[in-house]
């Protein structure tokens, strides 16, 4: 399905990033992931040889940091010759309570969030729009309804979806050949989220494994992604 495909993954350490870079490795794609900590992702780039990468590679840093997230974009398509596939799933560690009136932790948030996808998703245009390729952007149920607990994390995702759902109406107006791929999930069982909702949630989290998968097989067939009804 993404056979020979260049992908860059970020947030692809641990949970649904390290799910989908596996799976991509699996499909023989060229993975390039990035993420925070750099031992993580020396261990994640060798399982993804191990599975059958075409290649694999990573750069580590900070999304607070916009320069950094466009560096990501240029190291990557000098790396790989271009790009096929910006999967956007970073994110920035928030609390789960009520908000406690902490405007810098908005605006740090809304950097590591949104901003930094913006800025990917600008740098990394010109070469998608080449490739006649995706854009997918992994946001959740908070940023389509306000609940409670999670108000600057919903306010991001918020951001999320308005901008990068009005950007796919442009280019369908002006026949650009770059598909955007809205993934908006629920309860996962990723280590942060199980960590901060399970005494909360009355539901059983899905398997990261199996959401991993179902957003890459959204995105190449170039469909939105939303929970179960």
């Amino acid at each position: 399905m993404l056979k020979g495909k260049r992908v860059i993954v970020t947030g692809a350490s641990t949970g649904i990033g390290e799910q989908m870079a596996y799976h991509l490795a699996r499909m023989g794609s060229h993975v390039f992931i990035t993420a925070r900590t750099e031992a993580k992702l020396q261990k994640v780039v060798q399982r993804c040889l191990e599975l059958g990468a075409a290649s694999a590679r990573y750069v580590s840093g900070s999304m607070e940091d916009t320069a950094f997230a466009e560096r990501v974009v240029q190291e990557a398509g000098t790396a790989l010759g271009g790009l096929d596939m910006l999967i956007l799933n970073h994110v920035g560690a928030s609390y789960f309570g009520y908000f406690n009136g902490d405007v810098g932790h908005v605006r740090k948030l809304l950097e590591i969030n949104f901003l930094s996808y913006v800025a990917m998703a600008t740098a990394a245009l010109p070469m998608l729009k080449e490739s006649g390729g995706s854009i997918v952007v992994v946001s959740s149920m908070a940023g389509k309804v306000g609940f409670p607990f999670t108000v600057p994390y919903s306010a991001t995702k918020f951001a999320l979806d308005g901008f990068f759902s009005s950007l796919r109406q442009e280019f369908a107006i002006q026949n650009v050949n770059v598909s955007i791929t809205l993934c908006i999930l629920g309860f996962i069982d990723t280590d942060s989220a199980v960590r901060a909702a399970a005494d909360v949630l009355l539901v059983a989290p899905a398997p990261r494994e199996e959401c991993a998968l179902e957003i890459l097989q959204g995105a190449a067939l170039r469909r939105k992604v939303e929970p179960p009804q």
